[in-house]
């Protein structure tokens, strides 16, 4: 069994933790990947109601499993009742990214609730400690969904000799080598999205999770494409990893003009509502293509923790 910090605050019998994938990781896939010895997340859009906090935060919770929470801190500042939900659950860790952390690390601390945050640039992990975040995620460009534009393991190295607390890897991390790589290089365990994207228990549809399976790793486009015409308020640092489709191979790099299109923005709205893949966002990152078939979340986080421990023996023989 591999023991490291995060294991070890968390009771883990995995160093893995879900990623909270709004849209995707509700409280199903949140207590799979606990079963599985991870740390599963539930991911909070910034239009969840408050009984969808409490609802999801129950499932895990009925079985006696740890499990986090995700929010987006751009989003708090109009949507306080989010934290106050996410207090209110008991969870073990609360992730506030994209943007500042602090005024909820405060608030989570005083509940005893651990605070994560991902880091996407050195400044970022500099303000992150500075507001008391207890782990630092560094989330690399490959990852799915909101990202910076750093790869993973430059921005990993960085940020190891920068932070003085347990920092984990996000983005392309698929595998028990992959893991392996990221602890060996020093992170205390890895923040997995991608991955879990086609196991049953998301909250996602099977068509999507097909349109995963189906997926390479160079299908994948970095856009604000998808925001932009949802005129959602994400802050244009982090745009977002999506598999490509229709939408996105019309209006990339068109930003400014799709602002102004009415009939665009209806057409990304109607497709959310419908599960119109060509229009709607699936975001995926460019691990995808190592998903090729549905699997219980369980699994795949025992079997990348096997995986790692595996890889990691072999590598003792590279020393003589």
């Amino acid at each position: 069994m591999i023991r490291t910090p995060l294991t070890r605050t968390f009771s883990l019998a995995a160093p893995v933790v879900g990623a909270p994938m709004a849209g995707v990781a509700g409280g199903a896939l949140a207590r799979a990947v606990s079963l599985g010895g991870g740390l599963g997340m539930i991911g909070i859009g910034n239009a969840a109601t408050t009984d969808f906090v409490a609802e999801q935060a129950a499932i895990p919770a009925a079985d006696g499993l740890p499990f986090g929470i995700g929010l987006m801190a751009w989003a708090l500042a109009e949507r306080p009742d989010l934290l106050d939900a996410a207090i209110a659950a008991g969870p073990a860790l609360v992730s506030v990214s994209f943007g500042d952390a602090a005024p909820a690390a405060a608030r989570l601390h005083d509940a005893g609730i651990a605070v994560a945050a991902q880091v996407n640039t050195a400044d970022d992990v500099r303000r992150a400690q500075a507001a008391g975040v207890d782990l630092l995620v560094a989330q690399g460009t490959e990852a799915g969904g909101h990202t910076g534009h750093r790869a993973t393991l430059p921005l990993l190295q960085e940020v190891l000799t920068l932070a003085d607390r347990p920092v984990l890897a996000a983005g392309g991390i698929a595998t028990g080598a992959g893991m392996a790589a990221a602890l060996a290089a020093g992170a205390a365990g890895v923040w997995i999205g991608t991955p879990l994207l086609a196991c049953p228990e998301g909250l996602n549809s099977p068509a999507a999770r097909a349109r995963v399976c189906a997926a390479t790793g160079e299908d994948t486009v970095l856009t604000r494409a998808f925001d932009v015409a949802q005129r959602l308020a994400w802050p244009e640092r982090w745009p977002g990893r999506a598999v490509a489709n229709a939408f996105s191979r019309e209006w990339h790099g068109r930003e400014a003009e799709l602002a102004a299109d009415a009939e665009a923005a209806r057409r990304v709205q109607e497709a959310r509502r419908t599960g119109d893949l060509s229009a709607a966002p699936l975001y995926a990152g460019e691990s995808v293509g190592l998903v090729t078939a549905e699997r219980p979340a369980a699994d795949v986080v025992r079997d990348m923790a096997a995986g790692a421990e595996r890889a990691l023996r072999a590598a003792c023989d590279l020393l003589t």
